[in-house]
């Protein structure tokens, strides 16, 4: 009989109106990776939170080493060596890098916390895995990339042997993935035991051991990687064939929907710019991908363009009407829909109920109000429509607090709400991340779609198939500047990475004649 480190024998887990775990049986062994694959909402990271302690099973049992463990809550898990890294990171913004690591298990002599040994011990472990951070610098301060770094060495401080990666990759680069994949591996072959939650099959087949997938919270299969194919392993997850190529015919272009000229955004983290002087234009029947490494002036760029922060100088015309200084409100209602780059932050309200989240951009339209009160009966059916439309899938239907939803169908949620009110304009960015590989399919179709109903599509991607895939124009940003401009049917991965690492830089008669 083969010894596992982890059992998860016929774990059941039920919530209101869904059993998001039916009769699942998952098994670990020392020092493999892995995977956990599955469509959003299949289940995944309610199985790991039972691994983790945050949520019981209503029937099964998980043995450690073969003996029954009972995990009640995150501090038992770490103590039998389980370490959990979430993928909506569990960090306090406002306490430094170290103060995080060392969270619970702080340190102490007589009562006082021993600060110097913590730090000497956190930057022992942070060279010793080649996860470089800065103790002192504020949580609030540094890039998801480095916050996840944060949330690996929590799990190294503690000593965990069991490491559970909950979407690991979906706010990563792609060279932080690259670097993160090594990683694992190198866990692996200290004889750590990881399992890894992820839709992406590249991933899956670069590292993974073994993959246990999981559909509409059943166990569906168990396949040792070499073995398999990403095509046997999509069809797996979701029930059918999947398209991995985006169909996109050739569209003559329309007007300028949106011109942006000489932005300046200042940064709040340094006192360079965040955004210099960009300008370019956007027209009817086109897809125009901002792409750069995460950090380098996109997030200040959209939330400039958006509302959500004023520019320091330069000028936004929205289908020839002049929005530079409008409001959130206006600039929607002038044609500019926003798929936001955080759903939590700015994308939903995570205590309202689903149907109310999708009708934020539109309540105060007289379909949905009279006098100033709500139609409630408009506002369900309507909820009703996209959530089946959109494939949006919640436990109570349109009256599910979508705090409860799976990340991957929040993201539905914005989606549909977005891509469905009268819009000229759709900015989304990072519009697949976290979803699985057919919601993934599915949502390239609607971007695509967008683009050939004439509307203008401003995509901003850190994926570079995804940039790759649905471009027709690539603008690459490297330190707040358009250092490029690219043709998508004849540039590589290869130039792009160039120019998104700052190697490489058009001048701007270049940039004029490739536009």
């Amino acid at each position: 009989m083969e010894n596992y480190i982890i059992e998860m024998l016929n774990i059941t887990k039920e919530f209101p109106g869904i059993i998001a775990n039916d009769n699942i049986t998952l098994r670990l062994r020392k020092g493999e990776i892995h995977a956990l694959l599955g469509e959003n909402g299949a289940g995944k990271s309610t199985l790991m939170s039972i691994l983790f302690g945050l949520y019981q099973p209503e029937k099964g049992e998980i043995r450690k080493n073969g003996k029954v463990v009972k995990i009640n809550n995150p501090n038992d898990a770490n103590d039998i060596g389980i370490g959990m890294v979430h993928q909506h990171f569990k960090l306090i913004d406002i306490f430094t890098v170290l103060e995080n690591i060392i969270l619970g298990v702080e340190p102490n002599k007589m009562g006082f916390l021993q600060k110097k040994e913590a730090q000497k011990r956190v930057i022992k472990l942070s060279k010793q895995y080649g996860l470089e951070v800065n103790p002192d610098a504020l949580i609030e301060k540094i890039s998801v990339g480095m916050q996840q770094r944060v949330e690996i060495l929590k799990m190294l401080y503690r000593e965990n042997d069991i490491l559970i990666f909950d979407e690991p990759t979906a706010v990563l680069t792609p060279q932080e993935i690259d670097e993160l994949m090594e990683i694992m591996r190198g866990f692996a072959r200290e004889g750590k035991s990881i399992l890894f939650i992820t839709h992406k099959l590249n991933e899956i087949m670069a590292v993974a051991d073994r993959c246990t997938v999981l559909r509409k919270g059943k166990f569906i299969g168990d396949v040792t990687i070499k073995d398999t194919t990403k095509e046997e392993l999509s069809k797996m997850m979701v029930g059918r064939e999947v398209s991995f190529k985006v169909d996109k015919k050739t569209k003559e272009l329309g007007n300028i929907v949106l011109s942006v000229k000489d932005i300046i955004v200042s940064s709040k983290l340094h006192r360079n710019n965040a955004v210099k002087n960009v300008s370019f234009d956007v027209r009817a029947g086109e897809i125009v991908c901002l792409a750069g490494i995460d950090g380098n002036g996109q997030t200040e760029f959209v939330s400039a363009l958006t509302g959500l922060e004023k520019i320091s100088s330069g000028s936004i015309t929205l289908c020839g009407r002049n929005i530079t200084k409008e409001t959130i409100r206006k600039r929607s209602m002038s044609g500019m829909s926003h798929i936001p780059e955080d759903r939590h932050k700015y994308g939903l309200i995570l205590d309202y109920t689903l149907e109310e989240n999708l009708v934020l951009q539109q309540y105060w339209q007289p379909e949905f109000q009279h006098l100033g009160f709500i139609r409630s009966d408009a506002v369900r059916s309507y909820a009703e429509k996209l959530i089946k439309q959109y494939d949006v899938r919640s436990g109570q239907g349109p009256i599910t607090p979508v705090r409860s939803m799976s990340g991957g169908n929040q993201q539905k949620a914005i989606l549909a709400r977005e891509i469905d009110k009268e819009h000229e304009l759709l900015i989304a960015v990072q519009p697949t991340r976290g979803l699985d590989i057919g919601a993934i399919e599915y949502i390239h179709k609607q971007l695509v779609a967008r683009r050939d109903a004439g509307k203008a599509v401003l995509l901003v991607s850190l994926e570079l198939e995804e940039v790759m895939n649905l471009s027709d124009r690539i603008l690459v940003m490297y330190e707040g500047e358009i250092v490029g401009e690219l043709d998508a049917k004849t540039t590589t991965v290869h130039e792009l990475g160039l120019y998104m690492s700052g190697a490489k830089r058009s001048t701007a008669k270049e940039n004029e004649n490739a536009g």
